[in-house]
């Protein structure tokens, strides 16, 4: 309740994307969905504490609740659909994440087959996700592509997930394998056993503690 109640917020305002700067100002935009957006009222989002880390400015373009395949045209135009966020330009880096709310809304993680095939293929060649990285590859950027926190020994609403997540997460690195200018950043790793700290209170968004984590793992594959 509490992820639609703050989308549809942001629809209201039109939108919760950050504008693109003219001439080449930032070099940097990230495109995604709420792993990347969440704390971003306090500063203290993903993409806030990367620029924190990278001196630099990072133009966020990331919304809560936003999916890869979304059909309605309006709030997909204002980025919930994920493809509608970025924005061509003279970019040196895309951090991109997204997809978990195309398994989880859009399939119930249960009998995801198609929907995982639709968005990345098994060999990571194809598919909604591969195309946008090609999109952005096309334009001279390299591109970080981030995965998703995990609660290892705690309970999560989305724990029926897990299997097809590993399965997207898989083919999403054999894509960056395909391609140099092309990083998957793993963060399945990043929680210890049973530590609660690194999520907020509904066990699927970062804490502050855990966007500054992400945050880190993603400065380290720019620089």
């Amino acid at each position: 309740m509490r992820v639609w109640l703050i989308l549809l917020a942001c629809v209201t305002l039109i939108g919760c994307t950050e504008p693109v700067p003219p001439n080449g100002v930032a070099r940097i935009i990230a495109t995604g969905d709420s792993m990347l957006a969440w704390n971003a009222g306090s500063n203290r989002s993903v993409v806030a504490e990367l620029e924190k880390r990278l001196g630099a400015q990072v133009v966020d373009r990331s919304v809560v609740g936003a999916r890869y395949h979304y059909v309605l045209p309006i709030s997909g135009s204002l980025g919930v659909r994920i493809g509608a966020q970025y924005v061509s330009g003279p970019w040196d880096w895309v951090v991109m994440n997204g997809g978990g709310n195309d398994l989880w809304l859009g399939c119930g993680c249960r009998k995801c087959e198609a929907q995982l095939d639709r968005l990345i293929s098994k060999d990571g060649s194809a598919g909604t996700v591969a195309d946008m990285v090609k999109r952005a590859r096309a334009d001279g950027a390299r591109v970080v592509f981030v995965g998703y926190l995990r609660t290892p020994g705690q309970p999560s609403i989305i724990d029926h997930c897990r299997t097809w997540g590993e399965q997207y997460e898989t083919r999403l690195d054999l894509m960056a394998a395909r391609d140099d200018g092309v990083t998957f950043v793993s963060v399945a790793d990043v929680v210890p056993y049973g530590d609660l700290s690194f999520h907020d209170g509904d066990r699927i968004h970062p804490s502050p503690k855990g966007s500054a984590a992400i945050a880190a793992r993603i400065a380290a594959a720019i620089r």
